[in-house]
């Protein structure tokens, strides 16, 4: 009977130590992390207010995986992924460059927002999915910067 009153308070008090252990998506989501910092990539959990048409509301703060841009004027854009492989802008017109299009093609579809501004190329991903996607995301970055 004591070693039952001992092994039931080991238990009560060993229990939330199960809680401190990351869950399989949160583990899924730190290896595909360091994996992206092993390849170059930076990698920051960014706010952002997304716009009301997108069909389903991507998560805030998101996680964005940047570059630095190369070259001294640089284009301004920003596209989101209205539907899988439909790109969008600002006024929900669709991109017709086609250089911008084969470089988005092999992006999942749970990659919300492609951006670059003065200073970076970005990608806003939902971080879903095998390390493949990250070699798209790097290739992609890489030839954009």
């Amino acid at each position: 009977m004591t070693v039952w009153i001992v092994v039931s308070i080991l238990l009560v008090v060993l229990s939330p130590l199960a809680w401190l252990r990351p869950s399989r998506q949160q583990s899924g989501r730190m290896a595909l992390r360091m994996e992206a910092r092993r390849i170059g990539l930076a990698m920051q959990l960014a706010p952002q207010e997304w716009p009301h048409w997108l069909k389903h509301e991507p998560p805030s703060p998101c996680a964005q995986y940047c570059r630095p841009r190369r070259g001294t004027a640089p284009a301004l854009w920003s596209y989101w992924q209205l539907e899988p492989g439909v790109w969008v802008n600002q006024w929900r017109e669709v991109c017709v460059d086609q250089a911008l299009l084969a470089h988005f093609a092999p992006l999942p579809a749970n990659v919300y927002k492609v951006e670059a501004d003065r200073q970076m190329i970005a990608v806003y991903w939902g971080e879903k999915g095998e390390a493949s996607v990250l070699k798209d995301i790097d290739a992609l970055l890489k030839s954009l910067a």
